[in-house]
This record gives structure tokens, C-alpha cells and sequence, in this order.
């Protein structure tokens, strides 16, 4: 049964200005590093002030940042970054409950694999298609109209609510980083990564590697004279694949749906500067799923003890052994403490609010800020509008009434965490 104050408040989610503000957000290219990042941080400062909330808008000092010790890593170039935290003032004695997303997107790639401009949404009945439509502007559209919903309807909170809008998680996490680094925190956390209809409860980590493999340069014409690199890393391709075969031994139970839960994949290779030389270096990137609950200290020990062993097996590689770097995102795992009162707040804020059943829980398989809530003492989990199945393709797209019913979700999982007057 709902209350009066949650039935106003679900009444005053404004699907046309959700439909709207999606595909003004949208229309904003925030590629990871861009520019236009930066102006997308700066446009909803701006739309959680005219929200009446306090806001936090400051430029995140990167030097310092990478400097940190425990910085998550990072793979686009940037110039600058900026934080963006908004807090409602009517609270008191209560919790706080922080709703996260990030600003930024991927690159949309090829140009022709789109039905148009991939930064300017395309309406197709209830969806709607662009980059950035469900990875994740849907998720901070939902935050928004949550948050303009409980205003509209005049409802006074006992705890507070934080809009936690964040930078660089594609490349790692470097804006969520900055924010709890600030000082901000909160009692719980809702992100709202595309969950297509479930609760994550937990995160798989990643860690980006790369493996360069020596050679002997020679003419091709007398190729004998030298050892191609390209050859002596593929016995280190078998043993990865092997490697990732043992990692994904008996997983967990929230992963165990994924036909790979902790993926070990090669991404780029780059060997050789002329065709008709023999390759004196390959480099190989990619990426090296982490179990739950592992120390990614341990995940890359694995790793480098597998290419250690199959170079001390090599002729060639025994002499000439390959080398392990990490750059890039290193995204550790993570989860919500198991029977947390969260996940079954928000699934059955989302049954209320829509009819539905209560949505299933289940992990990801990819890294998300979420792991870096946990590890700051913030039980968080992921819960928004769309599928992650189309999220970073040419089929990005997101159904407007799955934003608005996580939305409503949202209204009512705020209203019953943080209380009211």
C-alpha cells in the first residue's frame, strides 16, 4: 500500500520532460576526456541548482589525483575534469542516499554502422536511439526526474538524497574517485547502470594488461637470420586462453548465469613497421577479468606467473622473455554486503511503483564505480533503464517508459531510505 506522500510523488514523474531532457543530454557528445564531457557536467550543475539542490561544482585537480596511491587508472588523454555533486537542504537527522551516474560515453566508431548522426536521438515509437542513450544518460535522466518528482509533490525528507554525477568511468573511474576523495559520501548508493530489469548486486573487476614480446629483426628474404615476434607470442596466446579457462573454474553464484563470467581477451596486437622485414616486438593488450572477491594484486600475479612459465619453456622466449605492463583502467571487484536491506528496498520500490514482480539480483560481468563505493564503506548497487547487451554498439537505445518506471522506482526507494516528515 502506498502513503499519500508516495502516491503524489509517483504522480509527479513528467514523462515528456523525460523524453525531452534524455535527448537533450544525448545531443551532448561527452566521449571520455572530450570537451564536450566538461559541458556536460556544467549543463546539469545547472539543472540540479534549478532542482533547489545544493551543488558541489569543482574542477577535479588531476595531477594530485593521479598522484594518489590508489588512483583506478585511466586510458583517454584529458586536459581537465569536473566534479558535480548536488544535495537536497531539507534533511535532518536522517540517511543519505546517494543516486551516481556518469556523464561520459564512448566513442560512437564507425560513422556508417549508424542510422544517422550517433549524437543527435533518433525516435522509433518508445525508443530512443543514440550514443550514450542507455550506457548511461537514461540512468541520470531517472535521477533527475526522481528528484523533480519528490520536489513537484512537495515532499519533505528526514534524510537527504545526493547526486553523485560523475566523469571517466569508461576509462576507469577516475570521477567517482575524485568525488568520494572530496569527502562526499552517504549511507547507501544507487547507480544507474543499464540492468535491463534487474538488481546488480556485484561487479566483476577488470584490469587492462600489456604483454610485449621480443623478436629479431631480419630481411624477409632471409628470414631464418631472424625470429619473428608475432611467432613467439603465440604460445603465449594458448596459455592465456588456458588461463582463462582455470580462472572461470566454479564461479560465483550471482555470475554463474555468464557463459564466461571472468573474461581473459586480447584486444590489439601490433607488430612490425615493413612487410618485408621479420618482426622485432609485438604488443599485445587486453584484459584480464577479476574474480569476486580477489585482490587484483593476485589476478595479476597469475597472469605474469603463466607468461613466466610458458617464456621458461620457449627456446627463444627464455633468453628474450616477455614483459607484463598495467596500464590503463585497473577496475577491482565489488559487491553489496550479502542481505543488505538495499537490494530488497529498491526491488520492491520497483514492484510498487509499476505492477511488476520484484526484479530478480544477479552480478556483471565488467567493472563499474560501484567497487569503488564499496571500498569507500558505501553498500551500493546497480539499478536503470536499458540493456548493456546494446551499450557501446551502433543499436544503442533505451524505451522512454523503462526510464520513467525507474524513475518511479527511484522516487519511492528515496522516500522509504532517507524517510519523511
Amino acid at each position: 500500500m502506498l502513503s499519500g506522500q508516495e502516491a503524489a510523488a509517483l504522480a509527479a514523474v513528467d514523462e515528456a520532460a523525460v523524453a525531452r531532457t534524455l535527448q537533450e543530454l544525448i545531443r551532448i557528445p561527452s566521449v571520455t576526456g572530450s570537451a564536450a564531457e566538461s559541458e556536460l557536467q556544467h549543463d546539469l550543475a545547472g539543472r540540479l541548482e534549478r532542482l533547489g539542490l545544493t551543488v558541489d561544482h569543482w574542477p577535479v585537480d588531476l595531477p594530485a589525483l593521479y598522484a594518489d596511491p590508489d588512483f583506478p587508472g585511466r586510458e583517454a588523454p584529458r586536459e581537465e575534469a569536473w566534479g558535480v555533486v548536488g544535495e537536497t537542504g531539507d534533511g535532518g537527522d536522517g540517511p543519505t542516499l546517494i543516486l551516481q551516474g556518469h556523464v561520459d560515453v564512448v566513442p560512437p566508431g564507425d560513422p556508417a554502422a549508424w542510422e544517422g548522426d550517433p549524437f543527435v536521438p533518433r525516435v522509433t515509437g518508445d525508443l530512443v536511439h543514440g550514443r550514450g542513450a542507455c550506457d548511461m544518460k537514461a540512468g541520470l535522466v531517472a535521477h533527475l526526474a526522481a528528484l523533480a518528482a519528490i520536489r513537484d509533490a512537495g515532499v519533505r525528507l528526514r534524510g537527504r538524497v545526493a547526486a553523485h554525477f560523475v566523469v571517466g568511468e569508461e576509462d576507469g573511474g577516475l570521477g567517482a574517485f575524485a568525488t568520494l576523495r572530496r569527502g562526499h559520501t552517504g549511507d547507501a548508493c544507487v547507480i544507474a547502470e543499464p540492468t535491463a530489469g534487474t538488481v546488480i548486486t556485484a561487479n566483476a573487476g577488470a584490469l587492462t594488461f600489456r604483454l610485449t614480446v621480443p623478436g629479431k629483426a631480419a630481411h624477409a628474404s632471409s628470414r631464418e637470420a631472424g625470429v619473428s615476434a608475432i611467432d613467439s607470442y603465440l604460445p603465449l596466446h594458448v596459455a592465456l586462453a588456458r588461463l582463462e579457462g582455470v580462472r572461470n573454474h566454479a564461479p560465483d553464484p550471482l555470475l554463474a548465469e555468464y557463459p564466461i563470467p571472468y573474461s581473459l581477451s586480447v584486444g590489439t596486437l601490433r607488430s612490425g613497421d615493413w612487410a618485408s622485414s621479420v618482426p622485432d616486438v609485438l604488443v599485445a593488450e587486453g584484459r584480464l577479468g577479476v574474480r569476486l572477491g580477489e585482490d587484483p594484486a593476485e589476478a595479476r600475479a597469475a597472469l605474469e606467473r603463466v607468461v613466466a612459465e610458458t617464456c621458461a619453456a620457449d627456446p627463444w622466449l627464455r633468453a628474450h622473455p616477455a614483459t607484463v605492463t598495467w596500464p590503463g583502467g585497473q577496475f577491482a571487484s565489488g559487491r553489496l554486503p550479502a542481505g543488505h536491506p538495499l537490494t530488497e528496498t529498491v526491488g520492491h520500490a520497483y514492484a510498487d511503483a509499476t505492477g511488476a514482480a520484484v526484479p530478480r539480483e544477479r552480478g556483471a560481468t565488467y567493472g563499474s564505480d560501484l567497487r569503488l563505493y564499496a571500498a569507500a564503506g558505501i553498500p551500493a548497487l546497480q539499478f536503470g533503464p536499458g540493456d548493456i547487451a546494446v551499450a557501446h554498439s551502433a543499436r544503442e537505445h533505451v524505451s522512454v517508459r523503462e526510464v520513467v518506471d525507474v524513475a518511479r522506482a527511484l522516487v519511492l526507494t528515496v522516500l522509504r531510505t532517507v524517510g519523511t516528515k
